[in-house]
C-alpha cells in the first residue's frame, strides 16, 4: 500500500510539472487544524509524501544541455537573452508553506521516534528548496513558519546567502540525526541527507571561492566531511557489475541501490512514464548531441589526454574511439555499439543528432522508443557525485592525499578501465587542454592546479546528463563557456562515411550535384550541414546566434517584478538586471 502510495504521488508530481496541477483536488492543507492531524505514523507520511514532488521531472534530469551538449533549440541562459519576468516558476513559495505547516504542528504526535523521523524528512525538503532558491537567487526571504495572509512578514526584504545556507546546514543536521539509516531507493533517508549536505556545501564553498566571496573554507570542510562520513557509513559503492557497468547503470529499468542513494520511481501498470528513450532517438525532439569540446575531455585508456594523442584534431570517429575512457563508448554511439535487447550494431544517427556523438546514455531497449514510452528510474542522487564532491573540496581546501584519490576518484576510473589518477603528477604536469581559456577552465590557479582540473574532467564524464553541469558551471564562474563555438564530428570534406566500422556507408555529405548513394543520412554541405572550416572540419551548428554573457550579470536570476511591486522594493533586484521599477 505504501508503494502504491508513493508511486501515485510520483505521478501527481509528474501532472504538476506538466502544468496540471491546479486542475488536481488538493487537499486543502490550510484548514487542516492540530486537533485534527498528524496524530500517527500513516498521516504523517501521507502528508510528507506531497514533498516529494519538488523533485525534477524525468526531463529535467536527462534534458541537459548547457555547454556539454547541444539540442536544436539553446536556452535563454546559454543565448545570453534572459529578461526580467513578472512571475516565475523558480521563485514559487507554496511548498515551503507545507513543508512549515507541517513542522509547526508535527508536535501532535507523541510518539517521539515518529515525530522526529518526519520532522527530520520535512526538514531535508525545506533544505532542498532553500538550496535551489540560493542557487537561483542568493539572497532570498529566510521563513520558517507558515504565514497568515495579512502577515508582515510576507512583505520582507531578502536575508543573505550566508544566513539561509546556515539555516540549510541546520536543517540537514536534523535532518541527519533524525532520518532512518535503512536504505531506501525511493525514501529520503539519512544517506541522501548527507548527499544533499555535500552537494549543497562543495557548492556555496566553490562559488564564494570563485566569486571571491569570503567565508568559503568553511563550506568545503562541511562537505568533505559530509561526504567523508557518506563515504565511511553508507554501505554504498560503485556499481561495477557487467562488461558495461557505468551504462548498466543508467539503462536498468529500476534503480540499483548499490549506487544510486535516491530515485525517481516510474511504473507502466500506472501510467508513469517519461521520454528519454525518445528524446535519444527521435528526429523531432531536439537532435540532442554531445560536444566536441567534452568529447575531447575523455582519457585514453593509459590515462593521458586525448588531445596528446598525434593528429587528435582530425580524428574521424573510429580513430578517436579507439582506447578511450570506457564511458565514452557507454555514453555515446562508437563502432561497436548494440542496443539493450539486440545483437545488430547502431551506428550515429546524424538525422537524431545535432553533433554526430549520439547520446546514449539512460537508453533502454528500442520497444520503448516511441512517445512517453520510457519507464527506467531516474536518479536524483548517487554514491559517484558524492565522492567528486569529497574529492573536489579537499582539492580546493589544499588538504587532498593520494589516499583520498585512492577512495574517491580512483573507483571512478577503475570502472571505466582507466588508469588511476597520481596527484603528484597532476599536479605536475596540468594538461595544457583543461588549463586553456579556450577550451578548459583559465581561472584555476595554485598547488593543486592541475589536480583540480583533473577532478572537473572526471566530474564532467561521470556526472553528464545528470541536471548539475549548468550549477556547475555558475559555481567556477566559467559562464563565458557558453559563448564558445559549439561542434562535434570532424569530416575531411564532402564522401561517404561509414561512422561505426562495420561496412556500411551512414552518411553523405555532398557539395555541386547529390551522387547516388546508400547512406542513411545525406545532406548538402553549406545548406543541411556546416563544417568548422567550410569545405572540411567539424561539424559546427548554432552559428546563427550570437551568444553573450554578462559576467556582472548572469551567475544569478532576476528576482520578478510581481514581487517587487508587492513588498515595495523590500525584496531587492539582483545586480545588472533592469527592471524598470525605481525602488
Amino acid at each position: 500500500m505504501k508503494k502504491y502510495i508513493l508511486y501515485l504521488l510520483t505521478g501527481m508530481a509528474a501532472c504538476s510539472f506538466c502544468g496540471c496541477e491546479d486542475a488536481l483536488d488538493r487537499f486543502p492543507k490550510d484548514r487542516l487544524t492540530p486537533d485534527e492531524f498528524f496524530h500517527t505514523e500513516e498521516e504523517c507520511e501521507l502528508y510528507t509524501n506531497d514533498f516529494y514532488t519538488i523533485f525534477p521531472s524525468g526531463a529535467s534530469i536527462y534534458n541537459e544541455t548547457a555547454d556539454i551538449i547541444t539540442c536544436n533549440t539553446l536556452t535563454s541562459e546559454v543565448l545570453g537573452n534572459r529578461t526580467v519576468p513578472a512571475t516565475a516558476s523558480t521563485w514559487k513559495w507554496e511548498k515551503l508553506r507545507d513543508i512549515n505547516f507541517f513542522l509547526q504542528y508535527s508536535s501532535n504526535c507523541t510518539d517521539d521516534r515518529v515525530r522526529f523521523e518526519y520532522e527530520g524528512l520535512a526538514r531535508f525538503f525545506r533544505a532542498y528548496f532553500y538550496f535551489d532558491k540560493v542557487r537561483y537567487y542568493g539572497d532570498v526571504p529566510w521563513v520558517d513558519r507558515p504565514l497568515a495572509s495579512d502577515d508582515q512578514e510576507l512583505y520582507k526584504g531578502r536575508d543573505s546567502r550566508e544566513f539561509v545556507m546556515q539555516k540549510v546546514i541546520g536543517d540537514l543536521d536534523f535532518a541527519i540525526a533524525n532520518l532512518p539509516a535503512e536504505r531506501q531507493v525511493y525514501r529520503v533517508t539519512r544517506w541522501t541527507a548527507l548527499a544533499l549536505k555535500s552537494r549543497a556545501c562543495l557548492f556555496e564553498g566553490t562559488f564564494r571561492k570563485y566569486h571571491g566571496l569570503q567565508g568559503w573554507e568553511s563550506y568545503l570542510e562541511v562537505c568533505a566531511d559530509a561526504s567523508k562520513r557518506f563515504i565511511d557509513e553508507s554501505g554504498y559503492a560503485i556499481y561495477d557489475s557487467g562488461t558495461t557497468p557505468y551504462l548498466g547503470l543508467f539503462s536498468s529499468l529500476k534503480a540499483i541501490n548499490t549506487e544510486i542513494v535516491l530515485a525517481r520511481a516510474y511504473n507502466t501498470d500506472i501510467g508513469l512514464k517519461h521520454d528519454v528513450n525518445g528524446y535519444l532517438t527521435s528526429i523531432t525532439m531536439g537532435r540532442p548531441g554531445l560536444l566536441k569540446n567534452i568529447a575531447n575531455m575523455y582519457l585514453m585508456k593509459d590515462g593521458t589526454p586525448f588531445t596528446s594523442q598525434p593528429g587528435w584534431e582530425t580524428m574521424q570517429l573510429p580513430d578517436e574511439s579507439r582506447n578511450r575512457d570506457g564511458r565514452f563508448a557507454q555514453t555515446v554511439r562508437t563502432p561497436g555499439y548494440k542496443r539493450v535487447d539486440d545483437t545488430a550494431e547502431s551506428a550515429p544517427n546524424l538525422a537524431a543528432t545535432m553533433t554526430g556523438y549520439q547520446l546514449v546514455k539512460y537508453l533502454t531497449s528500442a520497444k520503448y522508443d516511441s512517445y512517453q514510452a520510457s519507464t527506467s528510474d531516474l536518479p536524483l542522487f548517487r554514491a559517484a557525485e558524492v565522492l567528486l564532491n569529497y574529492a573536489e573540496a579537499k582539492a580546493e581546501l589544499g588538504t587532498l592525499t593520494q589516499d583520498d584519490i585512492e577512495l574517491s576518484i580512483n573507483p571512478l576510473r577503475e570502472r571505466a578501465d582507466v588508469a588511476d589518477l597520481s596527484l603528484t603528477e597532476a599536479n605536475a604536469h596540468p594538461d595544457p587542454y583543461l588549463a586553456s581559456a579556450e577550451t578548459g577552465y583559465a581561472n584555476v590557479t595554485g598547488d593543486n592546479k592541475g589536480v583540480i582540473l583533473e577532478i572537473r574532467r572526471e566530474r564532467t564524464v561521470e556526472l553528464l546528463m545528470e541536471n548539475l553541469r549548468y550549477w556547475d558551471i555558475m559555481r567556477w564562474k566559467e559562464g563565458k563557456r557558453f559563448e564558445k563555438p559549439f561542434t562535434g564530428l570532424y569530416f575531411p570534406g564532402t564522401g561517404s562515411y561509414d561512422l561505426n566500422s562495420d561496412g556500411v556507408d551512414d552518411v553523405c555529405i555532398w557539395s555541386g550535384s547529390k551522387p547516388s548513394t546508400s547512406a542513411a543520412t545525406v545532406y548538402e554541405l553549406n545548406k543541411d550541414i556546416f563544417l568548422s572550416e567550410g569545405d572540411r572540419g567539424n561539424i559546427i551548428v548554432h552559428t546563427d546566434y550570437v551568444r553573450t554573457w554578462n559576467e556582472e550579470r548572469d551567475y544569478l536570476y532576476p528576482i520578478p517584478t510581481d514581487d517587487r511591486v508587492l513588498t515595495q522594493g523590500a525584496i531587492t533586484q539582483n545586480p545588472g538586471w533592469k527592471d524598470g521599477l525605481n525602488f
